[in-house]
C-alpha cells in the first residue's frame, strides 16, 4: 500500500514546558488529507503508569526504566474542511497553527478522542470558546460519562454547537462522521474512548488517540496497561484487536502519546508488535 509522503518540518526554537524544542510539528498526506501532528507537551515519563510491569520488564524494554513522554493533537485539512482532532493543554497547538496559517476561527469541526484534561485543555478559556466557529464531535458514551464531572464544562462554550455520535465497530461497514473521516470504538481508556480513522483515494490513516502511552514497552507487550485507563483489562483487549488489524491491513498509525513524528507503522513482531517510525 502506498503509505503516503511523509516530511517532517523543523519550526525553529518553541518551548514546551521550558524545554526549547525543534521538532514540533511533523505532516503526512494520506490522498487529499493533510495532516499534521502538533507536539504540545514533551518530557520524561514515569514509568510508575505501568500496570504490572515488574523491574526485569521495565529494565528489558525501557533502560533504566526511563522513556520519553509526549502529548500531541493533529491538525487535518481536505474535503474543504479544517479539523482539529483533540486539543491538547491548550498550550502551543495555538502558536503551532499560527505557523501553520491557520487561525482558531478557519476551524469547522474539532474531534475529541476522549476528554481527559490533556485532550481538552484547548477547548475553551474562561468560559470562551477557543474555536468560535467549530462543532465539537464526541462520541455519546463519553459525554454521558462525563456529564456530572467537572470536564463538562468545557463543552458548555459550544452550546448546541456540540455533537454525539456512536462509535463504529472495528472491521465493520462505518458511516463517516465527516467526508472521509470516520470513528472506531476504542473503549477501556475511557468509556467512550474514540480512534478516527482517515481514507481518501485508497490511502488510510488512523489516529488513535490513547490507545498507548508508553510505546516502547506497549508495542511489544500490548497487555500491559496504564493506571489512567479507567478499565485496564479493555484498555488492552482493544489494543490488542487494534494493532492486530492495523498490522494485517498496513493501516498507517498516529498516537497523542507517541513521540515525534507520533506517526508510523506497525508490523507482527514475536508475540507483540513492531513500531516503524515515519521519516
Amino acid at each position: 500500500m502506498k503509505q503516503g509522503l511523509f516530511c517532517g518540518l523543523l519550526l525553529g526554537s518553541m518551548a514546551v514546558q521550558g524545554f526549547a524544542q525543534e521538532e514540533m510539528i511533523f505532516s503526512y498526506k494520506a490522498g487529499q488529507f493533510e495532516v499534521y501532528m502538533l507536539v504540545e507537551n514533551r518530557g520524561p515519563g514515569r514509568s510508575s503508569i505501568l500496570i504490572g510491569a515488574d523491574a526485569a520488564l521495565l529494565e528489558q524494554y525501557l533502560s533504566g526504566g526511563n522513556f520519553q513522554s509526549e502529548t500531541n493533537t493533529f491538525l487535518i485539512r481536505g474535503s474543504g474542511r479544517t479539523v482539529v482532532v483533540d486539543t491538547g493543554f491548550g498550550t502551543t497547538i495555538f502558536e503551532s497553527m499560527n505557523r501553520l496559517g491557520v487561525n482558531p476561527g478557519d476551524v469547522d469541526a474539532v474531534l475529541l478522542t476522549h476528554m481527559h484534561g490533556d485532550h481538552i485543555g484547548g477547548l475553551q478559556k474562561d468560559g470562551r470558546a477557543l474555536f468560535p466557529k467549530a462543532l465539537v464531535y464526541l462520541a455519546r458514551q463519553e459525554r454521558e460519562y462525563w456529564a456530572d464531572k467537572s470536564a463538562a464544562s468545557s463543552l458548555a462554550p459550544y452550546g448546541d454547537r456540540v455533537r454525539t455520535f456512536l462509535p463504529g465497530e472495528l472491521g465493520d461497514r462505518m458511516e463517516e462522521l465527516l467526508p472521509g473521516i470516520s470513528a472506531i470504538a476504542a473503549f477501556g481508556h475511557t468509556p467512550g474512548h474514540t480512534a478516527f480513522l482517515l481514507s481518501s483515494e485508497g490511502q488510510k490513516l488512523l489516529i488513535w488517540g490513547d490507545l498507548m502511552h508508553v510505546m516502547d514497552i506497549q508495542f511489544p507487550r500490548p497487555d500491559i496497561s496504564v493506571s489512567y485507563d479507567v478499565d485496564p483489562a479493555a484498555a488492552a483487549d482493544i489494543r490488542k484487536k487494534i494493532l492486530a488489524y492495523v498490522a494485517e491491513n498496513h493501516i498507517p498509525i498516529a498516537g497523542m502519546h507517541l513521540v515525534y513524528p507520533a506517526l508510523g507503522t506497525v508490523s507482527a513482531q514475536g508475540s507483540g508488535y513492531r513500531f516503524t517510525a515515519a521519516r
